[in-house]
This record gives C-alpha cells, structure tokens and sequence, in this order.
C-alpha cells in the first residue's frame, strides 16, 4: 500500500503522443493505399477520446476542419460507441458516394482506420 501499486497510473503526454501519431498514420495508410486525394475525403470521423487529440490529428494529415466530425462535446468519451454514435449523430450529412475515414485509438494502445464509400441516402 505505502509503493500505491494499487492506483492506475497513464502517462497523458505519451497517450496523446501516441493517439495523434498512430490514427494520423493509419489515415494516410487510408488514403495511399487507395489512391485517395485528402481532398476527396467528404468526412472524417475519428474516435472522440479527447478534443486535442482529435485536432492535432486532422493537423498532422492536414485535413479541412470541416471535414471533421465531433460529438465529444455532448457526450465526452464513449469508448467503443464514439464512431458508431458519431456516425448516427450525423447520418442525415452523408450522401451517397461520400468518401468517409474512420479512425480509432483505444485502450492497450491499439489503433486502426477504414475507409468507406456511404451507400444511401
């Protein structure tokens, strides 16, 4: 008890670090492996963790603010509902043929993006 191994402990500035670095690399992967121009992204939607971390990420792939979509602000983080939830948010916004990336950080340091084209109106 007196070492407080008990408490969890998260080093924020590698987390962050980490979250920027590895969704902003994964959407490039996105967007090079499927010949994608940043301009023909119609949206963005990455996992709502953290506000900067979701701007320094649009930064770092250097992607139009409007392009990215946020509900953080209503219901702060969700975990593993944020880009379903984000996507339900703002379902009336996609049209079809919208070219949208999803990208994610979360526990463990794990991390992912996919891409899709919306199918419906």
């Amino acid at each position: 008890m007196k070492k407080k191994w008990h408490y969890i402990k998260q080093d924020g500035k590698t987390v962050f670090k980490s979250a920027v670095s590895e969704m902003a690399d994964a959407t490039e992967q996105i967007i090079i492996r499927n010949n994608l121009h940043p301009d023909e992204i119609k949206y963005f939607l990455p996992h709502q963790a953290n506000k900067r971390i979701i701007d320094a990420t649009a930064e770092k792939i250097n992607l139009d603010k409007n392009k990215v979509l946020m509900n953080i602000e209503v219901y702060g983080n969700t975990t593993s509902a944020t880009i379903p939830l984000l996507m339900h948010d703002y379902e009336n916004n996609f049209k079809k043929g919208d070219k949208i990336i999803l990208a994610a950080f979360g526990a463990g340091l794990t991390w992912g993006a996919a891409y899709l084209t919306w199918a419906y109106n």
